[in-house]
């Protein structure tokens, strides 16, 4: 039988790469997605409608409200940069210990499920500067989860947290969920799309996905705001 894994899924383009990825590498994807007071909820739309469609086994979506803690442009009234990725500062868009929060839901999961396996989709290089997508937070929570969970105690097995994408760049991502059949136009982005739901294009996160399409040579399917070239 085929191991159980839970995937860390925003409706995002790495996210459902990662969903993809965990499936190739022999695991049955658990999908866990979060509303936690993000501007950009249209992304929990997305992994809402999609999660089974591209392949979880089961879909959790856990609901919690950030915004009474603020300190984010996703979680307060603090705009979104829109002047390009800033290099070697942690921007406005950092949500204060979101992977930590994700990840803890993830191992109480993966502890009922009798999973030890754990993907979630960081990336060092083509990313934000966000203190908890580095390699070395992602071995520091590892080492916790087998410190603080029953399994892990008694000796049950060990949990392992998976980053596939860690040292990719975006279009290396791309390039690797459209060999596995992803279907981009099922993903989202944008930190700060329109009413309608529409992509910006130039936000942080809109950039690095434009820029990775790019290098890759393929049009996004999604649309935006504004635009029709979808480059």
């Amino acid at each position: 039988m085929k191991k159980k894994a839970v995937v860390l899924y925003s409706g995002g383009l790495d996210s459902t790469t990662c969903m993809a990825i965990a499936q190739a590498e022999g695991f049955v994807p658990y999908a866990m997605s979060f509303a936690y007071g993000q501007r950009h909820s249209v992304e929990v739309s997305k992994a809402m409608e999609y999660a089974k469609e591209i392949g979880a086994k089961d879909h959790h979506l856990v609901e919690f409200d950030l915004r009474r803690i603020g300190g984010s442009a996703l979680t307060s009234d603090l705009e979104v940069p829109k002047e390009g990725v800033e290099e070697g500062n942690i921007p406005v868009t950092y949500v204060p210990a979101r992977n930590t929060i994700f990840l803890s839901f993830a191992l109480g999961w993966a502890e009922v499920l009798g999973a030890f396996d754990i993907y979630i989709g960081v990336n060092a290089l083509d990313y934000s500067g966000y203190p908890d997508c580095r390699p070395e937070y992602i071995a520091a929570f590892e080492t916790l989860a087998n410190l603080a969970t029953r399994e892990g105690v008694e000796g049950r097995g060990r949990y392992r947290i998976h980053t596939p994408l860690m040292t990719l760049t975006k279009g290396e991502i791309i390039r690797r969920g459209l060999q596995l059949g992803v279907n981009y136009a099922l993903t989202h982005s944008c930190y700060d799309p329109s009413p309608e739901g529409l992509s910006c294009g130039i936000c942080d996160s809109c950039r690095l996905r434009l820029k990775g399409f790019a290098e890759v040579g393929v049009a996004d399917p999604i649309p935006y705001a504004g635009r029709t070239d979808k480059r």
